[in-house]
């Protein structure tokens, strides 16, 4: 996969995670409660325009609350 820039990278990564949340049935605040972050820093992760970076350990961590694979974060 290819990325542009770092915003589409951001971007594409923030809302795969909105979408598997949804999928998983969990709220933005449970699963803020599972990895251990902020409302306010999720809700930047995931807005559609995100240019917010994060580290691949919370990436990581945010697979394992969702429990899946860390490249579907990746997905175009």
């Amino acid at each position: 996969m290819y990325f542009s820039d770092d915003k589409e990278l951001y971007s594409t990564v923030g809302l795969n995670i909105k979408r598997k949340r949804k999928e998983k049935g969990f709220t933005q605040q449970q699963l803020c409660e599972k990895v251990g972050i902020s409302l306010s820093y999720l809700s930047k992760i995931e807005a559609a325009n995100c240019d917010k970076s994060f580290s691949l350990a919370m990436l990581n961590q945010i697979a394992n609350a969702l429990k899946v694979e860390i490249i579907e974060f990746f997905n175009i």
